[in-house]
């Protein structure tokens, strides 16, 4: 058997111990990724309200389902494909983290010279370019996500305050299930536990999916009724 192979192997069965271990308690594990993920909420929610006070709205404004064009289960595909190219960019660090701070180590143990020392190097930098490339996410996420805000502020001349108030009932739990698995990565890299992220990535994917499926029903055929309550003169 090669590194590669006895890496792989090792990874399955750390991925079913921890799925084992997490099993006989699963508020002890699920319970601080829920607490991270809603911790990243927060924060993203913050810096949304903050740079939508800060930009220039656009004027073209939006089409928003259920207020001025119709609400279809189209739309809630179109929500959830934007929703899942965000997980699967979440559960792909998780994956990224087992590969560079379990897989490449154990490789390296068995390689030799300068190959081992390429393994070697390789795990940390993976790392932290995986760590640059979240924080790059979420700022990029959070400046979209405010110019958004402020244009449709603008465009139904509500408050930018009162319009992310009609926002919380599908956000809150479409961001916290989008941030399962960079919870579950930031918690596992604090405690070095690199060979538990392929379980993680398995766990958080599987209880996101369902969440985020509901969130968008609720953007498409809730929200729309929430904003007309807000509105002036509704």
């Amino acid at each position: 058997m090669n590194a590669s192979e006895l890496a792989f192997a090792q990874g399955m069965d750390d991925t079913r111990a921890a799925l084992r271990r997490w099993n006989a308690a699963p508020l002890a594990v699920l319970g601080p990724w829920v607490l991270g993920a809603a911790a990243i909420a927060v924060a993203l929610l913050a810096a949304v309200w903050v740079v939508a006070h800060a930009v220039t709205p656009d004027p073209t404004g939006y089409l928003i389902p259920g207020l001025n064009q119709p609400a279809t289960l189209g739309s809630v595909g179109r929500v959830l494909f934007r929703n899942s190219l965000v997980l699967a960019l979440h559960a792909m660090a998780c994956v990224a983290g087992f590969i560079a701070g379990s897989s490449l180590p154990m490789q390296a143990e068995r390689h030799h010279g300068w190959w081992r020392t390429v393994h070697e190097k390789a795990g940390p930098a993976a790392i932290v370019f995986v760590a640059g490339a979240t924080a790059f996410s979420l700022c990029t996420q959070a400046y979209v996500l405010g110019n958004v805000a402020a244009t449709l502020a603008a465009q139904l001349h509500v408050g930018r305050g009162v319009l992310m108030l009609t926002l919380l009932p599908h956000a809150i739990p479409e961001l916290v299930a989008l941030f399962l698995p960079l919870a579950a990565w930031m918690l596992a890299s604090r405690r070095e536990a690199w060979n538990e992220l392929l379980a993680a990535t398995a766990v958080t994917t599987v209880i996101a999916a369902p969440v985020l499926l509901l969130a968008a029903n609720v953007e498409v055929f809730l929200w729309p009724r929430l904003l007309r309550l807000a509105l002036p003169g509704m």
